[in-house]
């Protein structure tokens, strides 16, 4: 097996032999066999270990199993203890969900501070197929029924090909020894019901199963590359903007397609959402309407859906005094003010304002803008809500809800990125002119 995990190498991942590597190893069979293969073809390998804290004795006994594992084979050894059970209290979450987040947000850490090129993991053909079982009871898309991906940013799985028979029968004849975690045999948790009840009954009834599972992933891989093309060509038609703070998409180029919903799907997967049928139905919605998801929300805007994500609640208002606002650059959370005096007005655009600066009174606010504010819209007449100027100037829902507005006391100066105000602007017997810039932070 070592020669068949050494062709693997060569094949898929040949540049793991000139690569600093960091191998996770938990001390059971799975990850203590790919230490070995490691070691035995002379990869550049370190080691790195979770002491979850949730077995007692037994954790402790992993953590000095392979400690003495690292100094046999001469190698350094990365420890990491934890305290999951309060972690997941904390964060609300399950304790293995809890312990995933934990590991993996350390072993990038670890390979970033101590420039690792890669971190490997032990996951087998057995482990590929309980989650894909898992993602089916839970339902899921075609990328759910692909498996466990070999390669993921720095993660790299290069025992997927093989099965945990084999990896046992290789330790056993080369007297590689392993810990067995007693919570596999639990059966609280799905994947070890799946593992111990679900699988035995399939490899009854198809004594090949994982290799007709393989046949079945590559063909579904296969698959996903056509479905990728044909997502990328209606990207490629439908987004019309994108940048830090959305994506904006041409309804049209949905309803063109025969299945929306399933490109709708696709695209917005990744983003969190789960209900379809409310966002096939934003397709015909009025302007306004929205889909929400934990993290990002899909608004309709007209002809457009535009996807951004739900931030967490920022400060609304900014308050200064003179001091603080004259000859001084003011952050808030849309970008930087910077406010000098100057001896000539330039033209005013949507980034800079000339200001006549006695016409000011103190402090200055900038703020979110809120229904009925009004303004006198620099060259012209009369004032007008902002609702009003929102509208005329075509503005989506995310665009307003992103306006900022400077102010002096209670009457607006700029309505900031569009347009200044009418009563502050420099005339002939302006004595002192203020610039006013807006940069992006």
């Amino acid at each position: 097996m070592l020669q068949s995990f050494k062709e693997h190498i060569d094949k898929k991942f040949p540049f793991l032999k000139e690569s600093s590597i960091l191998t996770t190893i938990s001390g059971g069979l799975d990850s203590v066999v790919l230490t070995h293969f490691c070691h035995k073809m002379g990869l550049k390998i370190s080691l790195a270990h979770c002491n979850f804290n949730l077995r007692g004795v037994e954790s402790d006994e992993d953590e000095s199993f392979i400690t003495k594992l690292a100094d046999d084979l001469d190698l350094k050894v990365f420890i990491e203890h934890f305290e999951t059970e309060d972690f997941a209290k904390e964060h609300q979450m399950s304790i293995q969900m809890a312990a995933r987040e934990l590991r993996y947000e350390w072993f990038y850490n670890l390979a970033e501070t101590l420039s690792f090129d890669y971190i490997l993991t032990a996951h087998h053909a057995d482990d590929n197929l309980e989650t894909v079982l898992i993602n089916l009871t839970r339902g899921t898309g075609i990328s759910g029924l692909t498996g466990i991906p070999e390669i993921h940013d720095k993660i790299i799985r290069p025992l997927l090909p093989f099965s945990r028979q084999e990896l046992e029968k290789y330790a056993l004849q080369n007297q590689i020894k392993w810990r067995e975690d007693s919570s596999n045999a639990s059966e609280k948790y799905l994947r070890n019901k799946i593992r111990h009840q679900v699988i035995p009954i399939l490899k009854e009834i198809n004594p090949y199963l994982l290799d007709s599972f393989k046949n079945t992933v590559d063909n579904l891989n296969d698959t996903v590359d056509i479905v990728d093309e044909s997502l990328n060509a209606v990207a490629k038609r439908a987004i019309v903007e994108l940048d830090a703070q959305h994506i904006k998409f041409k309804i049209s180029e949905f309803k063109k397609v025969n299945n929306p919903k399933a490109y709708l799907y696709e695209m917005f997967k990744e983003y969190g959402f789960t209900q379809w049928s409310d966002i096939v139905n934003l397709l015909d919605a009025q302007s306004g309407k929205q889909a929400f998801s934990e993290t990002h929300r899909l608004i309709k805007d007209r002809s457009h859906l535009i996807l951004s994500e739900i931030k967490s609640q920022v400060q609304n208002e900014i308050v200064l005094d003179k001091e603080e606002a004259l000859n001084n650059k003011i952050v808030f959370p849309n970008g930087i003010l910077e406010v000098t005096q100057v001896n000539e007005a330039g033209e005013s655009d949507k980034s800079t304002i000339y200001i006549d600066k006695e016409k000011l009174s103190f402090p200055f606010t900038i703020r979110k803008w809120e229904d009925g504010d009004f303004f006198y819209p620099l060259g012209m007449k009369g004032k007008k809500k902002l609702g009003k100027y929102f509208k005329d100037e075509k503005l989506n829902l995310l665009e307003k809800e992103n306006v900022w507005l400077l102010c002096s006391q209670e009457n607006i100066v700029w309505v900031l990125g569009m347009r200044a105000d009418e009563r502050f602007k420099v005339s002939e017997n302006t004595q002192r002119i203020l610039k006013i810039d807006l940069n992006s932070k």
